[in-house]
């Protein structure tokens, strides 16, 4: 019920009845139309365009379609009681297919057009668009080249010693050994100091500068220990182990390379036991080396190699060249090479109980064979072990311990990476028989 007393329904404007039938037009009331002469029907009518049309009888059609339910003009037609267009219902489920394909249509729409803005975006590349890394920082025993590098890169130094009476001649690496101010480095970078009793300073990762004194060095093995004032606080390197190493595995140098300290290079151990000896006369080096194809260049001598845990395994000495200009030092081609840490302790142990680093040694001299077979004997000292062992001038040494050997480096090598306590068995060719001889060693300062 309205307010009004109204009982019948109400439509808005414009809508339907309801009481209508489905399909059915508003209802228009009835209006005849006014009564008017009929003129006389003309000839022709003009068109739009100016041409003439041919006039059509009632009822019949014309040039342009079916007749017209309303006559010609002027001619008087009964109205029908309503009339309107004709009308279709369309079905109510139509609509949510409408609005569904809609959204559709939107969503699809705007992902192309996402595509193309990223597409002149990227055409357009600049310092706002870039990608940044959102990582969190990987964990300190991630075992990755940066986490070797911050926990080795402390315990580093570089060393620069006089050398051929430059105060500042030699420039080399080094690590801490220990808590109380030691300092590892091969026995080239400090050797012509050691002997001048020239300058030698020590520059820590911090950039600060301390004076250092040779406590003891090694030519044969290439090792130096420095003392070394105000360290103490810089922390000692972790000590890995060489023999456990194996090739192929990732290994990291540390050093001043071409005197560009702090700096970091990464390869892998491309061989072990290598025999490898440098210098020449009473400052000849031999070394049962660890071999690498990090970079390894001049600067890097004395600093020290890791492993992926951050421990050292050795310390950084020679490196394989294709051969230089006179007064030129060679550069990396892929080949360096490394003292075993295993060789360093005991050499270091040595001289810091002691003063001297000691070596072992049989006794005899030895020469190269022809086409590599081995080490011949060409003299044997009195009193040594060789002469208490029935070895002979004229024996061909080819392994040692059941390794081969080529030539007198590796003999000489394979004798030396013993402690002097040791035994060796060496293997020889005598008159075309094949011998194995037990020798024992005996200790040289050096």
């Amino acid at each position: 019920m309205s307010d009004t007393g109204n009982d019948e329904p109400t439509t808005p404007l414009g809508e339907v009845p309801s009481y209508l039938p489905p399909g059915a037009a508003y209802p228009v009331p009835p209006s005849p139309a006014p009564e008017q002469p009929a003129p006389e029907q003309p000839a022709a009518y003009p068109n739009p365009y100016g041409l003439p049309v041919p006039a059509a009888p009632y009822g019949e059609p014309g040039p342009y379609g079916p007749p017209s339910p309303y006559g010609h003009p002027g001619q008087h037609v009964q109205h029908p009681q309503h009339v309107s267009a004709p009308t279709s219902r369309v079905p109510g489920w139509i609509w949510p297919v409408v609005a569904v394909v809609s959204l559709v249509i939107g969503i699809v729409g705007g992902v192309i057009g996402g595509a193309l803005v990223n597409q002149v975006d990227n055409d357009n590349v600049g310092v706002l668009q870039v990608e940044r890394r959102t990582a969190a920082p990987l964990a300190d025993d991630n075992q990755s080249v940066p986490s070797v590098a911050e926990k080795v890169l402390p315990s580093t130094v570089k060393i620069v010693a006089e050398f051929k009476g430059a105060a500042r001649g030699a420039a080399g690496s080094g690590w801490v050994f220990d808590n109380e101010g030691h300092v590892i480095t091969n026995n080239h970078v400090v050797a012509e100091a050691a002997s001048d009793d020239g300058p030698i300073d020590v520059i820590d990762h911090l950039g600060k500068h301390h004076k250092a004194t040779v406590v003891g060095r090694s030519p044969v093995y290439d090792l130096a220990v420095l003392k070394v004032e105000g360290i103490k606080d810089l922390p000692a390197a972790a000590l890995g182990s060489a023999d456990q190493m194996h090739v192929g595995e990732t290994v990291v140098a540390v050093g001043s390379p071409l005197a560009l300290s702090a700096s970091v290079t990464s390869g892998i151990i491309s061989a072990v036991d290598r025999p490898v000896t440098t210098g020449d006369g009473d400052e000849a080096s031999f070394i049962n080396a660890i071999q690498t194809d990090a970079a390894i260049n001049p600067g890097n001598s004395g600093g020290p190699l890791a492993n992926l845990q951050g421990q050292v395994i050795g310390v950084n000495s020679a490196l394989a060249t294709l051969g230089t200009a006179q007064g030129e030092e060679g550069t990396n081609i892929g080949i360096g090479f490394a003292i075993p840490i295993e060789q360093v302790q005991i050499t270091a142990d040595q001289i810091l109980r002691t003063g001297k680093a000691q070596y072992p040694i049989i006794g005899v001299s030895v020469k190269g064979a022809a086409a590599d077979e081995g080490a011949e004997v060409t003299a044997i000292n009195d009193g040594t072990p060789a002469a208490r062992s029935g070895l002979r001038v004229g024996d061909l040494i080819t392994a040692v311990d059941g390794r081969p050997v080529t030539d007198q480096t590796d003999v000489v090598v394979a004798i030396r990476s013993h402690r002097v306590t040791d035994k060796v068995k060496l293997t020889v060719i005598r008159d075309g028989r094949t011998l194995t001889i037990e020798v024992g060693l005996l200790a040289k300062t050096g």
